[in-house]
């Protein structure tokens, strides 16, 4: 890269500010990275606690419908089950988190009523169905944490493959840039120096030369 830049003072002033940029995008990148990984820690507790949730509330459903099987017959129960499906409707917004967009999910209050008749239904019936519905929000809540979890996650490996682009590649390629035009500027100065002195030293010889000359014609002239 430093053999296609041209070595001129308009170039190294370029390269510096092209470092300065880099150096700062950089570090703002690192100061993002450090950011999300706050929060991607602060979240991990969260979504480990849906995850729990979700299990302790699945245990207890499939216990209550193990009972409801068995006082009102699997082909009740299934029957049942098949008689509504309810509408449960999340409501989503998307949040910018350091620049991140990740869903922010809003759990609706679920209906505690079961989506048939109680009529002529076991109780146990009743709470198998009520249990998961628990079952169903719960899901959504490790939906909830995971996905934006996940977009997280995503974003600190691809911030810290940028910081590591630019602190290994481009920040070191200009400063190669940088000590190449100082290289190329500082041997022309030199060379300009050693030219200037040679001409100086040339023409005090050549004024001494004519003065010791007009000495001469001077002492003929006597």
């Amino acid at each position: 890269m430093a053999g296609q830049i041209s070595p001129t003072r308009s170039a190294l002033l370029a390269s510096k500010a092209s470092l300065k940029t880099a150096s700062g995008g950089a570090d703002l990148l690192k100061r993002k990275r450090d950011a999300l990984i706050g929060e991607f820690f602060a979240l991990v507790k969260d979504a480990l606690a849906a995850r729990e949730e979700l299990a302790s509330v699945s245990k207890g459903a499939y216990t209550s419908l193990f009972g409801a099987k068995a006082w009102d017959s699997p082909e009740a129960v299934e029957s049942l089950s098949l008689a509504g499906t309810g509408d449960y409707a999340v409501q989503m917004q998307i949040e910018n988190l350091y620049g991140v967009k990740v869903p922010k999910i809003s759990i609706p209050e679920r209906n505690q009523q079961a989506n048939f008749s109680p009529i002529n239904v076991g109780a146990r019936t009743i709470q198998a169905a009520t249990d998961f519905g628990g079952v169903l929000e719960a899901i959504v809540k490790v939906a909830a944490t995971e996905t934006k979890l996940r977009r997280i996650g995503e974003e600190i490996k691809k911030t810290s493959r940028r910081v590591n682009a630019l602190e290994q590649v481009v920040i070191p390629g200009i400063q190669d840039d940088i000590r190449f035009i100082r290289g190329v500027l500082d041997q022309r100065e030199r060379e300009a120096s050693f030219t200037l002195k040679k001409i100086k030293a040339k023409l005090e010889a050549d004024n001494e030369k004519q003065n010791a000359q007009a000495g001469n014609h001077g002492s003929a002239a006597d």
